[in-house]
């Protein structure tokens, strides 16, 4: 299926040549067929000579509906253009031409209707002028007339030629539906319906509803409906029907959009670049491409969604927006800027849904180089780069292409659940060399670093890159700690006898635990002693209990001899030692799992 917009200055002809088309009547609603006008979206389909489904959103031509009429061609991959032979060029065909450039849409057909009224010639000449310098330039032009039906099989036929030049969407993709309309059916429930660009959307599918106002719902697709027919599946370009459970009528509207979960990142600052037109069409003297005539205040418009925001000239056409509420808005989207006391608006390019913060003097004309110069696709290598880091869930909901492998580009490496840029690595490898070295020249008692101060010193993210980022640097990561290969802790001669006596005097009598008063007068404190503990010379409990490092293996030995269960005062006596090292050690040996604990008083050693 395609889905085509239709566009055009109102009572123009635009839902009677729909009509003509499909036979079906786009227009909804009772007061629109009282004033004879489209006051809101309309739909309608056909099958073309192809085969091919086309369905068609007829938006309205009046002034007063602008926000109804973006919306309607937000979502739209192609437009039909339509002017009336019998009145030509008029100021919402400007208009409306307008939004369809600051849209970016270049695919479509300029129709001119009612020839059978009037000479077409005129309007065909002058509708090709007006998009001669367009996002339409070199579209085909064709003259019909709805009511007599001359040059409706003709259209039909550009219509075949059209769709089939028309970019294959990606129905693998992750899934983002604007919605357009919203309603209760007794017995099904919540209904929404809009134009699927892309992905597919299954019965069965839980999907997340992002609301305007920045609220999300979780609900699960109870039914679908494509052109009238129930489906299993639906994939973009689609105008979809979905019946959804988990969410009141009266919690889903216009402008919220159906997410595939965890795949959209959602953002309130957005950095685009604008897109103005060339030479704005006649007649559109209120339709403005500067953006140097456009508030600091703006309404944004992007798929169905309307939503008012600030703006930042960062540039020449460079621009920062503030969103009121986070959005699933990405990089590549086409936005239009409007002006809300007035027509003026401009199109805009999204570049960057994550932009970097403008804290610094003279960031922000620095920003607007950088957004000049970038296209508006998403790219893994730049945006790695940027950042140094990302993980790779982040990435994808920004909706970056990411290869598998260890390489998913010649300068990004996967590591983990992390994508790291190779020159950010590299340097994070000599700050964290450099780090460990100061440390071990300034602290040679206690030469390494903790895996959290490694992290810092090094400057990534998370903790999990530090062994791989050491193993780089040519470091040793030993007990959570990392250092410099082959250097220990380097006691003072005083520390290192006191240690050396002590360690031979445990080797002897593996559970006579030094003293405090012992440990002080030797001048081992709270720095020698964990250096000890850090080259694995010690084993130290709480209470400041100093043992050997094979201590619990020696005193499992002992206590598997006993009856069992043991009291600690039988563990005590085997073991030839005081409850002031007896009880830690158990509860060492309790953590480890090598015994376990029956009550206040018994344990009992683990077969």
């Amino acid at each position: 299926m395609h889905v085509i917009a239709t566009a055009g200055h109102v009572d123009h002809g635009k839902s009677t040549l729909v009509r003509a088309l499909t036979g079906i009547e786009p227009d909804r609603w009772a007061e629109e067929h009282r004033r004879g006008m489209t006051i809101d979206l309309g739909y309608a389909w056909t099958t073309l000579a192809s085969g091919v489904d086309v369905a068609f959103v007829d938006v309205p031509g009046h002034e007063r509906f602008i926000g109804n009429m973006l919306a309607g061609l937000g979502p739209a991959p192609a437009v039909l253009l339509v002017v009336a032979a019998d009145e030509g060029w008029r100021r919402q065909s400007a208009e409306h031409l307008a939004a369809v450039d600051a849209l970016g849409i270049s695919q479509g057909l300029v129709v001119v209707t009612r020839s059978d009224l009037a000479d077409p010639g005129p309007a065909l000449a002058q509708a090709g002028e007006q998009v001669r310098t367009t996002s339409l330039a070199g579209s085909r032009a064709l003259a019909v007339s709805a009511r007599t039906g001359q040059g409706i099989d003709d259209l039909r036929a550009a219509l075949d030629d059209l769709v089939a030049s028309l970019p294959a969407p990606d129905r693998g993709g992750r899934t983002r539906l604007w919605v357009d309309r919203s309603f209760s059916i007794r017995g099904s429930g919540t209904v929404v319906t809009g134009t699927l660009g892309a992905g597919t959307i299954r019965v069965g599918d839980e999907l997340v509803v992002h609301r305007g106002s920045g609220v999300t719902h979780r609900v699960t697709v109870r039914g679908l409906q494509s052109l009238e027919q129930t489906r299993d599946a639906a994939s973009g370009v689609a105008r979809v029907a979905v019946n959804l459970r988990g969410v009141g009528v009266d919690d889903i509207a216009r402008g919220d959009a159906l997410l595939t979960p965890d795949a959209w990142h959602v953002t309130r600052t957005l950095d685009a670049r604008l897109v103005p037109s060339p030479s704005p069409p006649a007649g559109a003297s209120t339709v403005s491409s500067d953006p140097d005539r456009l508030p600091s205040h703006v309404m944004v418009h992007v798929g169905t969604l309307a939503v008012e925001a600030r703006m930042r000239p960062l540039g020449p056409g460079a621009v920062r927006l503030a969103l009121p509420e986070p959005l699933p808005i990405g990089v590549g989207d086409q936005l239009i800027l409007r002006d809300p006391g007035s027509r003026r608006l401009v199109g805009a390019l999204v570049v960057d849904a994550d932009p970097p913060p403008l804290d610094r003097r003279g960031a922000a004309a620095r920003r607007g180089e950088v957004i000049a110069s970038l296209r508006g696709v998403p790219d893994v290598s730049h945006e790695v780069a940027r950042r140094g880091w990302m993980r790779h869930m982040d990435a994808v909901s920004l909706g970056l292409s990411v290869p598998p492998g260890p390489r998913p580009s010649a300068t990004v490496t996967r590591r983990g659940a992390w994508l790291v840029d190779d020159d950010a690595w590299r340097a994070a490898s000599e700050r964290l060399r450099s780090a460990v070295q100061r440390r071990a020249e300034s602290m040679p008692i206690d030469p390494v670093l903790a895996l959290e101060a490694a992290r810092a010193a090094a400057g990534v993210p998370d903790r999990a890159l530090v062994t791989h980022l050491a193993e780089a640097a040519g470091l040793d990561v030993r007990d959570g700690r990392v250092g410099l290969p082959g250097r220990a802790a380097a006691l003072g001669s005083r520390a290192e006898a006191a240690l050396q006596s002590i360690e031979g005097r445990l080797r002897e009598h593996p559970f006579t635990a030094p003293e405090q008063h012992e440990l002080d007068a030797a001048g081992l404190g709270a720095r020698e002693l964990a250096a000890a503990e850090g080259t694995g010379r010690i084993l130290r409990l709480p209470g400041d209990v100093v043992l050997l490092p094979a201590a619990p293996a020696l005193a499992m030995r002992e206590l598997a001899r006993l009856s069992q269960p043991f009291t600690t005062s039988d563990a005590r006596q085997a073991l030839g030692s005081t409850r002031r090292t007896v009880i830690p050690l158990l509860e060492h040996l309790d953590g480890r799992g090598w015994t376990r604990r029956l009550d206040g008083s018994h344990r009992e050693v683990n077969r």
